[in-house]
């Protein structure tokens, strides 16, 4: 745990990309195969499940200092993270317990079938062995809730400066159901797993925002352009007679579409897929709140399948036959998709459109007009590109419709964690529904940090009420409040959920008298 530590500090104390690689690849060189397994296990989300209720975490704190309840929630309001103040609050350890990362994780899952007591004392002897930082990670494996501000595309380059592999092999042999159980780390970096089973997919090509003019692309016969969609990215699976849908976020969500992969059971052939799982009704894409009602749940009535019916629009084949596609120019991997979808024309399992188009001011109108059929914007795809491993600037473009707006005043804040744990950064805000105000929205970003100052100081001149950490503040400060999409929602206040909502400025012009009407914000809604 001590060296696992140590890269957690180097880690957090640097926004430097080539620092944090440095810090990874010395602790790989430092570690043990096993506890490498598990640095790799956690830093892409294979956590275990939470063993240890957090509120037993939080009992067994206070009963260690004494400290009044009230101390605590307003160190926790302070600090914005349990693991952190419990580790904060505690008395300096009175021994040192030195086991490494893959004993501390083993020890952790083993607690699934422990009782409460045996948890304690588990839990207790522990945080008396760990200085704080370890305590601080402890509590995060224990809690469930690690999390470290570190992207897939680091660790991945980490991984192949440290190893000599191509990133893509590695991202390939990342992906998956792996358990760090199951797998050494030998096999794991030397790319041994891939396709240790049929379910293994690729990892995803991603494309960046436009960011050139249309005219600076060159022609338009060299791009193939498609609606870019709100719904869930997937990758469609069929090797073997076995079917798998994952997700984007690496999520095997086949059970949650059983029409779709009832539909690839019955195709012919083996194949990977790639394309958009949306909600669509009478031939039409759904708002992605439909959708979400579908998803993370453990049963799916049959009046649900009924109202919220899942197609999958394909643009993309990775895979046939065995045979890997991706290094084959798109414009060869669309004829290969066309003839499989065609053939067989399954039911719910579309071609994603491709948009013809004469010239670049033709395009830029039908961008402007996609919000009609609940689209983002668009998707530009270069002819002659491959399918990458992640992002590569230049041959795939998302080019999205401006977001849609309202103005809010803000209603409730609390305050962040790490750095900005002093000031309030957290927001929830409201629009006019008759002569009383509804919260419609939570932000997160959008703010200067001089602009955070200024409405902390708000906060803390005009909160009304205090609930734990939150604080109920004068309706006084107005803001325009951006988002991608908006729908009907029985989950919220307010009747509507907006999808991404930021904070695009501080409307000082404005006061509480001028922010949005609800009815007049539903209109938006298609």
């Amino acid at each position: 745990m001590k060296h696992f530590a140590e890269l957690i500090n180097a880690l957090e104390s640097t926004n430097k990309t080539n620092a944090k690689i440095d810090a990874i690849i010395d602790y790989l060189e430092r570690a043990p195969d096993e506890d490498k397994l598990w640095f790799i296990a956690l830093f892409t989300g294979k956590r275990p499940k939470r063993n240890v209720n957090t509120n037993y975490m939080k009992k067994w704190a206070l009963e260690i200092t004494q400290l009044p309840f009230w101390l605590f929630q307003e160190s926790y309001s302070s600090v914005g993270d349990l693991g952190e103040t419990i580790s904060l609050i505690l008395p300096p350890p009175t021994e040192k317990i030195d086991k490494t990362l893959s004993e501390w994780m083993n020890e952790i899952i083993s607690l699934k079938n422990k009782t409460e007591a045996e948890k304690k004392e588990f839990v207790l002897h522990s945080w008396n062995g760990l200085d704080y930082t370890e305590r601080l990670i402890f509590n995060k494996l224990l809690g469930g809730s690690f999390r470290i501000g570190v992207s897939s595309k680091t660790l991945i380059n980490s991984l192949t400066k440290f190893s000599g592999q191509g990133a893509s092999t590695l991202m390939h042999s990342l992906m998956g159901k792996w358990q760090p159980d199951e797998v050494s780390f030998q096999e794991l970096i030397s790319a041994e797993n891939i396709n240790p089973d049929n379910s293994k997919p690729y990892p995803f090509c991603l494309a960046y925002p436009l960011e050139k003019e249309l005219e600076e692309l060159g022609t338009p016969d060299e791009w193939q352009v498609e609606y870019k969609w709100d719904g869930i990215r997937g990758q469609i699976i069929k090797r073997n007679d076995e079917v798998f849908i994952w997700s984007r976020g690496e999520e095997l969500v086949t059970e949650q579409f059983p029409e779709v992969a009832e539909t690839i059971q019955a195709m012919k052939g083996n194949f990977v897929l790639d394309g958009e799982i949306l909600a669509v009704k009478d031939n039409k894409v759904l708002n992605f709140n439909e959708l979400q009602k579908r998803l993370n749940r453990k049963n799916l009535p049959k009046k649900m399948l009924l109202e919220i019916p899942i197609e999958v629009f394909c643009y993309d084949i990775l895979e046939l036959e065995g045979t890997d596609l991706r290094e084959k120019p798109i414009s060869g991997r669309r004829a290969i998709l066309e003839e499989l979808l065609l053939n067989q024309a399954p039911e719910n399992i579309k071609l994603s459109q491709v948009i013809d188009f004469e010239n670049w001011e033709d395009l830029n109108q039908i961008r402007e007009n996609s919000r009609d059929i609940n689209s983002e914007g668009l998707m530009l795809k270069q002819k002659n590109s491959p399918y990458h491993s992640g992002r590569k600037k230049g041959d795939w473009w998302k080019w999205k419709i401006n977001p849609l707006t309202i103005d809010a005043v803000l209603i409730y804040a609390q305050k962040g964690s790490g750095r900005r744990s002093a000031y309030y950064t957290d927001y929830s805000f409201a629009v006019k529904n008759g002569d009383a105000l509804v919260t419609i929205a939570k932000a997160y970003s959008g703010l200067t940090d001089k602009e955070i100052m200024e409405v902390s100081k708000f906060v803390n001149k005009n909160a009304i009420e205090k609930f734990g950490p939150v604080r109920t503040v004068k309706p006084e400060l107005v803001f325009e409040i951006a988002f991608e999409g908006i729908g009907f929602s029985k989950r919220h206040k307010s009747g509507v959920a907006l999808r991404f909502p930021r904070i695009v400025r501080w409307r000082k012009d404005k006061t509480v008298n001028e922010i949005d009407d609800l009815e007049e914000i539903k209109k938006l809604i298609q």
